[in-house]
């Protein structure tokens, strides 16, 4: 087993600095002893991402249904400030077109125009087309989520180009919180946010933090609920429960994590189990083989662990 900290100073120092931040991604799974050291490894690892200059998200499968990738989306779109990532990609465009915004007074087309003595109208013909080549053809990006990203900075502009209501709408789109897809038409966004394009988003996600001034996309993901196998008493419920199924599809999902790290960039996973998910049958590594072959260190070192393996154990805190 490995102490929290030697670990945590261990992915700063192999992932968080010089292989993530420089487009490379990673899935890995911890075993902390006990809940003291599965909390101490959170915050450790939350203090070394936003150190090391990441967006950090926390996923807990007992709030977010984990079985659902589009619900994981969610949840870590909830905890970034989307607007701020926008002001950072328009700042970038009015700098190559030419018309870099003060520091101060935010990036108002209409405030840009008086400070440089420009026709309103044709400042926001140069930046619509930096934004398009800057965002809207960044094909790193899926088609949805250039398409939002791109809205979210034309909303900055305060052009009268996105509304206040459509800009509410890609924000409740991408946070799953939109009710009715219809009110995005105007936007060209057509489909909403499910299991079939979550994957694809997710990755764009983690690229659109890479060139908006931040290291990348740094995910806690505790999946120590899954092993819960009876749920307590209706008084003492709390949060999600999984069933055999929705376990099964929840490794399914760690299982297409794993596999798509060729697919990724500037993302790191940590998945953080209970002991019980190595030696529980029913609902461990053993029930999933697909999952287990990819990540289960059958020939390993008694007495020294591997810090690089997919699978490291950690010392009580």
């Amino acid at each position: 087993m490995i102490p929290v900290d030697e670990y945590v100073s261990f992915l700063a120092r192999e992932y968080l600095r010089g292989y993530v931040d420089q487009g490379g991604a990673a899935v890995k799974f911890v075993v902390p002893a006990d809940d003291v050291s599965a909390a101490a490894f959170r915050d450790r690892f939350e203090a070394a991402g936003s150190d090391a200059g990441y967006a950090v998200a926390n996923v807990d499968a007992a709030n977010t249904r984990v079985h659902l990738l589009e619900q994981v989306f969610f949840d870590v779109a909830r905890q970034l400030d989307w607007d701020q990532l926008a002001v950072v990609a328009t700042r970038k465009a009015l700098a190559a077109a030419g018309y870099p915004a003060p520091l101060e007074g935010g990036v108002a087309l209409d405030r840009l125009a008086a400070h440089y003595r420009v026709d309103v109208r044709e400042l926001k013909r140069d930046v619509d087309r930096q934004l398009q080549r800057s965002v809207h053809q960044d094909y790193s990006m899926v088609q949805e989520f250039r398409t939002a990203m791109l809205r979210l900075c034309q909303a900055q502009l305060r052009s009268g180009q996105v509304v206040d209501a459509e800009h509410a709408a890609v924000l409740d789109w991408l946070r799953g919180d939109l009710r009715q897809i219809s009110v995005l038409r105007s936007a060209l966004i057509f489909r909403r946010i499910g299991r079939h394009n979550a994957r694809h988003l997710l990755f764009s996600l983690a690229h659109w933090l890479a060139v908006n001034d931040r290291a990348g996309l740094a995910i806690e993901l505790d999946i120590r609920r899954l092993g819960v196998a009876r749920r307590p008493s209706p008084a003492e419920r709390s949060g999600h429960y999984y069933t055999k199924a929705s376990l099964l599809d929840a490794y399914e999902v760690l299982r297409q994590l794993v596999d798509n790290t060729d697919e990724m960039a500037n993302c790191i996973i940590m998945v953080v189990a209970s002991p019980a998910f190595l030696s529980d049958s029913p609902r461990g590594l053993d029930a999933y083989q697909a999952l287990k072959l990819r990540i289960f260190d059958e020939v390993r070192d008694r007495h020294r662990d591997n810090p690089f393996s997919a699978l490291v154990r950690l010392e009580a805190a």
